[in-house]
């Protein structure tokens, strides 16, 4: 369950994260204006909190294994909101990063 429950904590904050810098992305970039951009902020100080959640106590444990949720979560991100095509290399860089994020957070530790 504490594996799940990590998981989930992961998917909501790059939810928050990548979220957030999207809103604000769209804001400023693409001139949808303010709304977008305080949406953003929010998104993204939400993403603070979320992480906080995680059962493992090690906040270095934890941002270093959420980068690797980062880098897989907007690559996804930009498929479903800008239509963005992976190549291989970007598939393949994001499921080492994924392996990665395993081996930080769920390896088994005496």
């Amino acid at each position: 369950m504490s594996v799940l429950r990590s998981v989930a904590l992961f998917v909501l904050a790059a939810l928050c994260e990548i979220g957030g810098a999207w809103l604000v992305w769209q804001g400023v970039r693409e001139h949808r204006g303010l709304l977008w951009i305080g949406a953003g902020v929010v998104a993204l100080g939400l993403y603070g909190f979320v992480a906080t959640a995680q059962p493992d106590p090690h906040f270095g444990r934890i941002l270093a294994a959420y980068g690797g949720v980062f880098v897989a979560g907007s690559l996804a991100w930009g498929m479903v909101a800008d239509g963005f095509r992976p190549d291989r290399f970007d598939v393949l860089g994001a499921l080492l990063c994924l392996a990665g994020v395993a081996v930080i957070m769920y390896a088994p530790r005496g």
